[in-house]
């Protein structure tokens, strides 16, 4: 794990609320920390753009999403593998970009679904859907991503 301002930020809250872990530990709190950030402008990214298409442009709420979601899978790859992960050096960038379009596929089906029950079965607002809808994904990705990009 490199030890950047981000790194040592972790570090320093452990430590002054007196939580001791191991390395291992520290470093996975480390990555969580960093993908919740790079989670965080991504999905601001995400919705931004979702809202925009949905609410401007009039776009169906599912297709909206699937225009978003391509906007910001975009920048979650570039910083995900630039900041986030410790990428396997063995592993080619081209497939490590395959594997994390495809785990980010499969994050927009199970999106597309959630988003189809909560808007057109339960009558649930497109927004509220989306909030939900990304908080399930999100741990989704962080799990599939720490296992194919390391």
């Amino acid at each position: 794990m490199k030890d950047d301002k981000t790194s040592r930020f972790v570090r320093k809250v452990l430590k002054k609320l007196h939580i001791k872990t191991s390395d291992k530990t520290t470093n996975l709190l480390i990555q969580i920390f960093k993908f919740g950030i790079v989670g965080g402008i991504a999905t601001l990214i995400d919705w931004i753009v979702y809202y925009i298409v949905y609410k401007f442009l009039h776009v169906d709420p599912l297709i909206a999403n699937i225009l978003s979601f391509s906007v910001s899978v975009i920048y979650n790859y570039s910083a995900s593998v630039r900041w986030v992960f410790d990428v396997n050096k063995n592993k080619s960038r081209k497939k490590m970009f395959i594997e994390f379009m495809i785990f980010s596929i499969v994050g927009l089906i199970i999106t597309e679904i959630l988003l189809h029950l909560f808007i057109n079965i339960l009558s649930m607002n497109a927004m509220i859907s989306k909030v939900i809808s990304t908080v399930i994904v999100m741990v989704f990705n962080f799990v599939t991503r720490k296992m194919f990009l390391e």
